[in-house]
Parts: C-alpha cells; structure tokens; sequence
C-alpha cells in the first residue's frame, strides 16, 4: 500500500509541470499612449493596461524617440500616418471622430453666446499650441470662420486640451477651444457654445500597434475589442465622441 501512494505521488509530481503547462497563459498588461481627450473613456473599456496620456504629438515623439509601448491612439491622422511611413507602428485604423466647440466657464463670465462673439468682446482665450490637434484643429476652425485676429486675444497656448479644460475651469481664462467630448467630461463646469457646421474641421481618431512591441497578438485583440465590440462602441458613444 505504501508503494503505491509513492508510485502516485511521483506520478503527480512528474505531471504537475505539464498541467501548468496546460493552463492558458494570462493575458499581457498592455502599454498603451493615447491622446489626452482619451483620458476618461480608454480606462472605462479596459481597466487594466496601463495608460499614458498626453497631447499626440508629444506621444508621437517619444515613439520616435524609442518609448516602449503596445498600441498608440491619436486625436489626429497626421501622427499616426507619419509614424506609419517610418515604419513604427502597423497600418492604423478609424475607431472614432470629434467634433470642436468653443467652451465657457459654467458662470460665462464674458457672456459670449457664439464662437463670433469672441471678436467684438474684451475676452481671454486660451488654445492649444500649433503643433497638437487641438490646436491645428483651432486654427483651421478660426481660418474657416474669417476669425483669425481673435488670436490676438489668446492668453495661453496649451500643450494639450486637458490643460485647455482646466485653464477654464479654474476661471483663468473667458473661453478655450475644446472637443465637445471634454465638456462632457467637465461635470459641468464648463458649457459648450455649438461652433457653425462650415467651420468644423474633420477631427478623426485612429489607433495602431506599435512595431517594437512585445505583445502583438494582443494589442491587434485589443484594438478589434475597440472597434468591434458592442460595450466599447457604447462607451465611447456615451462619452461625446463619433462611432459610425
């Protein structure tokens, strides 16, 4: 009898290493740069990876630059296309759109009614900086409207819309150029004056895999997650953004 619980035991032993073998291994925690407008909604989908927001083009630099990271998300075609050219990142996919308003302090010290305001009123308008998307996506809207001297009015160019956001919210400036889906965020501290369909420009989210990443497999299921999954497209639709 004794035998036999040794002849079993070693038995269990030798296939304990080929049951844990077995076992599917756990999902890798995935690095992902996105665009700051990104911050509430991302971490809403996935709880779980590991995030790092900022404006694109700062997260498109440090790629550049050789950040590690899974998957980069950019609130602009230009970063991704760029970096897709240099062969850093896979070809990138749509998986959103935007769209601008001019955002107001809740109490809209200025009492500005329309983005045309902003010309005949004493206001302090902050923006992004030329070189992030909110920031060329202002410039383009101002172009399209016949209202670039306002830009004489800018008090503070932000690196990213986030910091545009709490410029407003904390009473530093009469109004900021934003995307709607960051009013929404606000709480209501801010309100969002509709800017005209003619000045619009199309704000285009897209999402690719980095190259040098070490989880490929599951960067591209989280990106089919993103786009094709019914709970994602939800999300992303309750927080203000475009999913077609």
């Amino acid at each position: 009898m004794r035998r036999l619980v040794v002849v079993v035991g070693a038995l269990l032993v030798v296939g304990l290493p080929h049951l844990a073998q077995a076992r599917p291994a756990a999902s890798p925690r995935l690095t992902i740069l996105a665009a700051s407008s990104l911050t509430e909604v991302f971490p809403r989908i996935d709880r779980r990876a590991a995030y790092s927001f900022a404006g694109s083009n700062q997260l498109a630099l440090q790629l550049e630059q050789g950040a590690p990271a899974d998957l980069f998300a950019s609130a602009s075609p230009t970063f991704t296309q760029r970096l897709y050219r240099k062969r850093l990142i896979e070809k990138p996919r749509t998986f959103a759109s935007n769209a601008l308003v001019l955002a107001v302090p809740q109490s809209n010290p200025a009492g500005l009614g329309s983005v045309f305001d902003l010309r005949g009123r004493n206001v302090k308008l902050v923006i992004g900086t030329a070189a992030v998307p909110i920031g060329a996506y202002t410039r383009k809207v101002l172009q399209k409207l016949g209202l670039t001297d306002v830009l004489s009015k800018v008090v503070s160019e932000e690196p990213d819309v986030k910091s545009i956001v709490g410029k407003l919210a904390l009473g530093e400036a009469d109004a900021g150029f934003v995307y709607r889906t960051d009013v929404r965020a606000a709480g209501g501290r801010l309100k969002a004056i509709r800017i005209p369909a003619r000045g619009q420009p199309e704000v285009r989210y897209e999402i690719a895999v980095v190259r040098s990443s070490r989880h490929g497999a599951a960067a591209r299921g989280w990106i089919r997650t993103l786009t094709r999954t019914a709970r994602a497209r939800l999300l992303l639709r309750r927080a203000g953004f475009i999913v077609k």
